[in-house]
């Protein structure tokens, strides 16, 4: 999974989105080190509706109307959420190795 997927993933896990939300929860919870261009981010989207991550859903009732074109909203499939647990548990693991290794290499110094 790419670190965009993951983050789209991450960026619906608390309910669904539109795509500019989505958009803006990954700049914010990457610290501004993903700032997904458009057509990426749509890209992004139709692959994991694609895969049976991510699907078209209804807006949250407190949503506000928008003025423009109506927004679509995405949100985490059972498959999705899956998904998303199974990386977040990937990158964990490998956090954890990373920190091991380099704690053996101070150790060398």
């Amino acid at each position: 999974m790419s670190n965009l997927e993951y983050h789209v993933l991450l960026a619906m896990a608390d309910g669904p989105r539109y795509g500019y939300a989505v958009k803006e929860a990954i700049e914010v919870e990457s610290g501004g080190t993903l700032t997904p261009r458009a057509g990426s981010l749509y890209r992004v989207l139709a692959r994991l509706v694609t895969w049976g991550l991510v699907e078209g859903t209804s807006p949250p009732e407190a949503a506000e109307p928008h003025p423009g074109l109506a927004r679509r909203y995405y949100g985490l499939t059972a498959q999705g959420r899956r998904s998303l647990a199974a990386e977040a548990h990937r990158l964990k693991g490998a956090a954890a190795l990373a920190e091991e290794r380099l704690r053996m290499a101070e150790g060398r110094s």
